[in-house]
């Protein structure tokens, strides 16, 4: 007779193998104990397993219940998947758990599937091999010895858990039966994304009281291609918690932190495109949760044509990206705004987005906002003057390049703080009256003066100008097309 206990605070496991304690507690929720050759009981912080003969056999069946190869595609029925999430998990698990291609048959010809992502735009079109079977619904005879009983080790290939060992040198990860258990049933805890570049990103959740979390998974709303989709891995956890949040009755036992695993190529495998290029471990708070569901609504990926014309692509947001990566190392949504703006060119739909996320500044940073903007608009007008007596047309763009390179030329504090003093000097503005010193406190700060850049500069990238619509019309006509003055601004 064999009897397992597979605890999640077990102080052996890890984050993977509680929530893969988690994903097995799941798979027993739908299978009816009077059809099992095993007992069970799930408690909130363990699992509890009893058998009588093969623990091979035992293995095997349970498997067969969890995963099943059907119509081309990698089968849970524990997770009640529609297909657009039949194809997320499939493809979430083969680029990450089944990446290399010993753990996985794919048919050789692919199948065409559409997804509609947005009501009036056309549909994404994607190519898509079919799985024949994975290791997941295989034998496992590996683990066990020749009378059919779990070996006191047991090997368990890198693949299978992306980042827990470096590189393959250094030897397959040596697991007890009740781990290697616990990491046969990881994937049905974790979320899948695919990022731009041919990357992928998976999360694992924090799982704190295994009955809630079971009901909770069991309530979460499936997910869709545009969601499969994200920007960053940043971003991936940050979805991911909000989902989660989002569920009713979820406060008492919800998941407050995750780690994520960025996935891509790696100079020392050229046979796997999906190996760990890094690791965060996200805990975040409501407040930034708040702001990331802002910034996913008004940054979301956008629908378009391919140059030549055949089919279409999502396009993810870089400026999401940016400000999910500065979220989830708890600095504030706009940190790095000078460096970003150098290297990334922001597209008019992306600046729209800019300009309403404006609004969640705090007083120091909206006083120092304003006070800019004020002295641009100033600025502006001075040179509209000017190219009215000279009888041309203004150029927006260079206008507005001129104060930005004035204000992104210092690399110090003090070179900073004598350009912006003396810019907001020169052309004094209603929304600077009476608020020198408290910019003065405020950008005097050690830890500030790089934000003050990043602030001013975003200031200026995101002025309106008096023809332009006010702030929560932008929020609700998102989709409107920018006029030429708008689209030249950045």
């Amino acid at each position: 007779m064999t009897e397992l206990v597979l605890s999640i605070f077990d102080p052996n496991t890890l984050l993977p193998h509680r929530a893969g304690i988690a994903g097995l507690a799941l798979a027993l929720s739908v299978i009816h104990p009077a059809d099992a050759p095993l007992q069970w009981e799930v408690t909130e912080d363990a699992v509890k397993l009893l058998w009588k003969g093969s623990d091979l056999e035992i293995v095997q069946w349970l498997l067969k219940q969890t995963y099943r190869s059907d119509q081309g595609y990698l089968e849970v029925p524990a997770l009640k998947l529609d297909e657009q999430g039949r194809y997320i998990f499939t493809e979430g698990v083969m680029s990450t758990f089944l990446q290399h291609s010993k753990q996985r048959n794919r048919e050789k010809q692919a199948v065409p599937l559409a997804f509609l992502v947005e009501d009036d735009k056309p549909e994404i079109r994607i190519d898509y091999r079919p799985v024949v079977d994975c290791y997941y619904t295989r034998d496992f005879k590996e683990a066990f010895n020749s009378k059919g009983t779990f070996r006191s080790e047991i090997p368990l290939k890198g693949h299978h858990l992306p980042g827990l060992v470096e590189c393959f040198v250094n030897g397959a990860y040596v697991e007890s039966s009740t781990g290697f258990l616990a990491l046969l049933f990881l994937p049905l805890a974790c979320g899948y994304y695919q990022l731009p570049g041919y990357r992928s990103a998976v999360v694992i959740p924090e799982v704190r009281n295994l009955k809630e979390w079971v009901n909770l998974r069991r309530r979460m709303s499936g997910r869709t291609y545009r969601s499969f989709r994200s920007s960053s891995a940043g971003e991936s956890a940050l979805h991911f918690l909000l989902q989660e949040k989002l569920v009713e009755d979820s406060q008492q036992f919800r998941i407050d932190y995750c780690e994520v695993y960025q996935l891509g190529n790696q100079p020392w495998d050229g046979n796997q495109s999906y190996l760990k290029q890094a690791v965060y471990r996200v805990q975040v708070s409501e407040q930034v949760l708040g702001l990331y569901q802002v910034a996913s609504r008004l940054l979301p990926p956008r629908v378009k044509l391919k140059q030549d014309g055949n089919g279409t692509w999502l396009a993810e947001s870089k400026v999401l990206a940016w400000i999910s990566d500065n979220l989830i190392t708890n600095k504030v949504w706009y940190s790095g705004f000078f460096e970003f703006r150098k290297a990334t060119p922001i597209y008019p739909e992306d600046r729209r987005g800019l300009v309403v996320m404006t609004e969640h500044l705090n007083e120091d940073e909206q006083v120092l906002f304003d006070a800019v903007q004020g002295a641009f608009r100033k600025y502006r007008g001075q040179q509209i003057d000017q190219a009215k007596r000279q009888n041309r047309q203004p150029d927006w763009e260079q206008i507005t390049n001129k104060v930005i390179y004035r204000l992104q030329r210092p690399s110090t504090q003090q070179e900073f703080s004598t350009a912006l003093v003396d810019f907001l000097s020169q052309f004094r503005s209603k929304a600077a009256l009476s608020s020198g010193p408290q910019i003065f406190w405020w950008l005097h700060q050690e830890s500030n003066w790089r934000k003050a850049r990043d602030l001013a500069l975003l200031a200026i990238a995101t002025y309106q100008g008096k023809s332009q619509e006010e702030k929560a019309e932008i929020e609700q006509e998102l989709t409107q097309e920018p006029t030429e003055q708008t689209a030249n601004v950045l």
